[in-house]
């Protein structure tokens, strides 16, 4: 396979396997804590009541952002041919960019986008990328 082309799958690949654990962890979260009178779906109304939500609304957030960077990097790490921590990293960049907009459009505590900035991400996906590494055996 052409290595820009699969060097492009890699990254899509690592994208769209984090996003669904992201995904799929976000609403599990919902469901495990709604919150009463808000439409989980209606990011006006999540803006509105973020600031004013107990820590325990944001530990779902954390760990979408976190295990789906994590995930992410994993996946791109492993299918990558060379450079797999460069691509596990890219995919926390990816992530990281997301990360910071939602935390702009949807303005919580800040304690909570410190630390999801901080440690949901890059740290994350240098896990990730270790991983694969480790379970390849190459660069």
């Amino acid at each position: 396979m052409n290595p820009i082309l699969r060097n492009v799958l890699v990254v899509i690949a690592g994208w769209l396997g984090g996003s669904i654990v992201n995904m799929g962890l976000i609403k599990t979260g919902n469901k495990l804590f709604p919150i009463e009178g808000i439409d989980a779906n209606s990011m006006t109304a999540l803006a509105e009541i973020m600031p004013n939500l107990e820590p325990k609304y944001f530990l779902f957030p954390f760990l979408a952002h976190a295990l789906g960077t994590l995930i992410g990097a994993v996946v791109a790490g492993f299918i990558a041919v060379n450079n797999k921590m460069k691509f596990s990293l890219a995919i926390g960049g990816l992530f990281l960019l997301g990360g910071i907009a939602v935390n702009y459009m949807l303005p919580g505590p800040t304690w909570f986008a410190v630390v999801d900035i901080l440690l949901a991400y890059i740290p994350m996906a240098w896990i990730g990328g270790k991983i694969a590494l480790k379970g390849s055996k190459t660069n």
